[in-house]
């Protein structure tokens, strides 16, 4: 009979090739599990899914608690051990799901850091370094704030996903789902620019439209450094990173009247509820204008 970590394995293995998760949440899956694997270890279980009953797993997630996680950790762990055990219970490797009746604690949805508008100009009008390493900056935080993005996107981005002419970029999101954004001319602007200095370059081998100075593509990690280097110089919020720039993007629109279907598709969600925070984003906006404008707003 398998272990616990043998059947992890499998499960991992089977989210990547049949479900087409990303490295990313493959990486945050075996983290969970594997933190639950210590804890029967701490316990002196067997690592077998059979010693894992719904008592044990309710002192799992008291022992997380005591230990200090917060509760989107929590929630995240608890989502890794229900997939999981659905996983094993429809292969019959389990009589029954310890791991149905687990609850996912609600959490208060805070809302997303957003940028103003007056930020992001001051952000991209500002002259840089014109090297293709200035340029290649440059092009990225105007294809950020032009497109909403995710991170992992934009560093996977490959040369042949660019459509110039019908200014529109093909990315695959969460899923390897595709889909097609539209860019902004400024942003087309600042990737041509960037891209025919970079075409001056010799011995390229990739074709990631993102390259570092080893001419290699540039990792989402290193994206992350740039973008909360040039975020800096214009917010004092040490949590500013390439999501923020997506919050921007998405509440911006929002503002402006877009529609909220239309700014789901661009930002690659799956349900409308994940577009939604936007627009909580939006009217507390106009509130703290109203309070500020409307002779009578105190009332």
């Amino acid at each position: 009979m398998k272990s616990l970590p043998h059947h992890i394995k499998d499960f991992l293995r089977y989210l990547k090739q049949e479900r087409n998760f990303t490295e990313n949440t493959l990486s945050s899956y075996q983290n969970d599990l594997e933190a639950f694997e210590r804890f029967l270890e701490k316990r002196k279980k067997e690592l077998s899914f059979s010693a894992a009953d719904k008592n044990l797993l309710r002192d799992f997630l008291i022992d997380l608690k005591e230990k200090g996680l917060d509760f989107s950790s929590i929630a995240r762990k608890i989502s890794a051990l229900r997939s999981f055990f659905r996983f094993l219970k429809r292969r019959d490797l389990i009589e029954y799901n310890p791991a149905l009746f687990l609850l996912t604690p609600k959490m208060k949805k805070k809302l997303p850091e957003v940028l103003s508008v007056i930020q992001m100009k001051k952000l991209l009008n500002e002259k840089g370094k014109e090297d293709i390493w200035g340029l290649r900056d440059k092009a990225i935080l105007e294809l950020f704030y032009s497109s909403g993005i995710r991170l992992s996107e934009l560093a996977s981005l490959d040369l042949s996903s660019i459509d110039f002419n019908g200014g529109t970029i093909r990315v695959f999101g969460k899923g390897r789902k595709e889909r097609i954004v539209p860019v902004g001319r400024k942003a087309i602007s600042a990737l041509k620019d960037y891209l025919k200095a970079r075409e001056l370059l010799s011995r390229i081998e990739t074709s990631a439209v993102f390259i570092n100075r080893l001419k290699k593509k540039l990792s989402a990690r290193g994206i992350a450094r740039i973008v909360k280097k040039n975020l800096a110089r214009i917010s004092e919020d040490k949590n500013v990173s390439p999501h923020t720039l997506r919050h921007t993007f998405a509440t911006h629109l929002l503002d402006a009247g877009a529609d909220l279907l239309a700014v789901k598709e661009m930002l690659g969600h799956k349900n409308l509820s994940s577009t939604q925070i936007y627009t909580h984003t939006t009217v507390e906006r106009l509130k703290k204008v109203y309070k500020q404008a409307h002779p009578r707003s105190e009332r």
